[in-house]
């Protein structure tokens, strides 16, 4: 198959899984019905495929829509701000250290390829440095991507099953209630934020620049207006595929073992997000949904999606994400070269 007819399959296989996880009225239902038919797919060894240009392009979509939740009134507790911040640095490490000792001791991983797994945040960075470094490219990848399949599943379902959220359906805008003044403010969010990132070197640019320049033209009142949900659902659909098609040539009997031990890593990284979201909510009075989505493990779109769609503070928890991969990004391979390295053998 030719890498198009690819790609039109994940894509085709994301939406039905969308569509029978929407009719079912399951949690997050265009991104997790899209993961879990692409990933099963990839696994059996079906043909599918994932576009990266494609997928910035729909991410760029969801950073826009993020940026449209950014107003005065988030602001106006700015103290949870300081607190949910401490947090993410606090908590990053804190599972940096358990799941590499983790990796290392219970999954056999070297030293580099346990680090990068174990960092809980920009995945494509990780990898490439990681891979830089000396470590298992295929390994970190595979850790990363099971990392975000169980957080986003295990978080969206409890949200659902045990906290009583409803999915709010489609996000978005209509179609019709969209004027063209307003369609081509958000475009231009999309088309220009994603480069300016690039050049400025920022991590995630494909999200962060578009949910940049959004915020502004938001906070400043030149828009109000958020994308349509339609192409909402697209994006989401998109980002699913994409994940699921991380798994492609790596059959079941290949990497159940890998797949096995980043679950219990993915866990303990929830456990200790819990934790710190349980802790600092009580000291601080804050929300402790709110603390556990900016704290979690999941990725930046796939969080900030999550609380998009329950409703709960989605400009608080991508900004926390947003922080915490720039963080990640640039202290954590510093912080890698001061490590005592592994004894060689006599």
């Amino acid at each position: 198959m030719t890498f198009a007819a690819r790609l039109a399959l994940a894509l085709a296989l994301g939406a039905a899984g969308g569509a029978v996880f929407y009719a079912l009225n399951l949690p997050l239902p265009w991104m997790l019905g899209a993961m879990s038919f692409v990933t099963i797919a990839a696994l059996s060894g079906a043909p599918v495929a994932s576009a990266p240009r494609f997928r910035n392009a729909m991410v760029a979509v969801l950073g826009v829509l993020l940026g449209s939740q950014f107003n005065a009134e988030i602001f106006a507790r700015i103290a949870d701000w300081y607190v949910g911040l401490a947090g993410v640095a606090a908590s990053s490490g804190l599972m940096i250290v358990l799941c590499t000792f983790y990796y290392r001791k219970v999954g056999g991983y070297d030293r580099t390829s346990a680090y990068f797994s174990s960092i809980p945040g920009g995945l494509s960075e990780m990898m490439v440095l990681g891979e830089a470094m000396g470590g298992d490219a295929r390994r970190i990848s595979l850790s990363h991507g099971v990392r975000i399949l169980t957080a986003v599943f295990l978080i969206a379902f409890y949200f659902r099953l045990f906290e009583g959220y409803q999915p709010i359906g489609l996000i978005g805008a209509e179609v019709s209630a969209l004027g063209w003044q307003d369609g081509l403010v958000l475009l231009a969010c999309a088309a220009l934020g994603w480069p300016g990132a690039r050049l400025l070197r920022v991590p995630a640019a494909q999200l962060v620049g578009p949910l940049a320049l959004s915020a502004a033209a938001h906070l400043s009142g030149l828009i109000g207006a958020m994308p349509p949900g339609e192409i909402v659902a697209a994006a989401q659909v998109a980002l699913g595929a994409a994940i699921g098609a991380r798994f492609v040539g790596a059959g079941f009997r290949e990497i159940w073992r890998i797949m096995f031990i980043s679950v219990g890593a993915a866990m303990i990284m929830v456990a200790i997000a819990a934790a710190f979201a349980l802790i600092l909510g009580e000291i601080s009075g804050s929300s402790k949904t709110a603390l556990f989505l900016a704290l979690a493990p999941g990725g930046l779109a796939e969080m900030s999606i999550i609380a998009l769609s329950f409703g709960t503070a989605a400009a608080f928890v991508s900004t926390h994400h947003i922080v915490r991969i720039i963080i990640l990004v640039v202290v954590a391979p510093a912080i890698f070269r001061l490590l005592p390295k592994d004894r060689q053998a006599p």
